[in-house]
């Protein structure tokens, strides 16, 4: 099946997401292909099957969130160089979230910009990471705050990647499922509690509900200035836990389960979300594996980090949090107390309930 992105201006940005067996892809021009040795090690001889170009290169770096550096752009950049591609050129990114949003920034950057595609070979980046147009890399101050917003060429996501995909890795990409569905569909999440996701037609199902979720916000709203920064429940906590535990040793998704049992206790304490629905939601988490508690050293010092956040503006930040499941509300600087009452909750018994 194919899902569009449909951008308002120029339409030419135009493309589709297919969700299905890779098929045959011929690019009359030069190609890189950038991945990393896992992910090329498993299934680069498979995709360069399907792949027919006028010049195709490979290009193989590491991966991880530790990686996700100027140093690896560069790197990325001068194998495009040392292979003479040009403004006509390709990029493909193969592998995760990393990969993508690297494979991306370099593309937005590489002579001023050139296409390339998304082949999503993990459960978050199919869901999330590789669609949207969103690319970037960390630094010393916080996540993905150097990026550029590059829509790609399109995206082709099969689930015959994820066979090999270790369950950590698996249950990250969960997590942003639960993300899309709590934020914007009650019958989605509904379903999610009564169907397990390593069924494969299970899991298809839930690919696509994300997707098309994704996909309407994005159509919406391309450079996240309203209803995208929805797609941040979670988030905003899920950086810092990031930033503060080292790139790495807790995987995105991880984090953000974690986030949003801390947006949803601040949904409790201004009325907008009853006990019993945080409850549904953090046992969906955890039926998955997915880390619910994070040990907050400093509640203070947590609360300072939130202004190094993109997503801040004027000093002042916003929360994303669900108003019940299926339905959003963004906090706009609330009361630091309130914030504060929530970290401290993690401070003093990393949150177990």
């Amino acid at each position: 099946m194919k899902v569009s992105i449909q951008l308002p201006t120029p339409p030419s940005r135009d493309y589709d997401i297919v969700i299905d067996s890779l098929p045959q892809i011929d690019l009359p021009t030069k190609v890189m292909i950038i991945t990393n040795p896992k992910v090329a090690g498993l299934h680069l001889q498979r995709l360069l099957e399907r792949l027919r170009a006028k010049e195709l290169y490979v290009a193989v770096i590491p991966d991880g969130e530790a990686y996700k550096t100027w140093e690896s752009v560069e790197s990325i950049l001068d194998r495009a160089f040392d292979h003479r591609l040009d403004r006509k050129s390709l990029f493909i990114a193969f592998g995760g979230g990393v990969i993508g949003d690297m494979t991306g920034f370099a593309a937005s950057i590489f002579q001023r910009g050139i296409d390339f595609i998304q082949i999503p070979t993990t459960l978050l980046s199919q869901v999330d990471a590789s669609v949207g147009g969103k690319t970037g890399i960390n630094n010393r101050y916080g996540k993905n705050l150097v990026g550029a917003f590059h829509q790609p060429k399109a995206v082709y996501i099969d689930t015959y990647w994820l066979k090999t995909l270790p369950e950590r890795e698996f249950a990250a990409g969960v997590a942003e499922i639960v993300k899309m569905a709590v934020m914007f569909d009650a019958g989605f999440f509904q379903w999610l509690e009564t169907h397990d996701l390593h069924e494969d037609e299970n899991l298809k199902e839930a690919i696509r509900c994300s997707v098309e979720l994704k996909a309407w916000v994005v159509n919406q709203d391309e450079k996240e200035q309203g209803i995208r920064a929805v797609l941040n429940y979670g988030h905003t906590f899920a950086h810092v836990i990031e930033n503060f535990s080292g790139y790495g040793n807790l995987l995105h998704g991880e984090a953000v389960a974690i986030g949003m049992v801390m947006a949803n206790r601040l949904a409790i304490q201004e009325g907008l979300l009853k006990e019993e629905e945080a409850g549904r939601i953090e046992a969906l988490l955890k039926r998955y594996g997915l880390p619910t508690g994070y040990p907050v050293e400093s509640a203070e010092r947590f609360y300072d980090h939130f202004f190094l956040d993109k997503k801040s503006h004027d000093n002042k930040i916003t929360f994303i949090v669900p108003e019940g499941i299926g339905k959003f509300k963004m906090l706009s600087n609330p009361p630091k107390e309130q914030v504060l009452n929530v970290l401290q909750t993690f401070a003093k018994d990393g949150g177990a309930r």
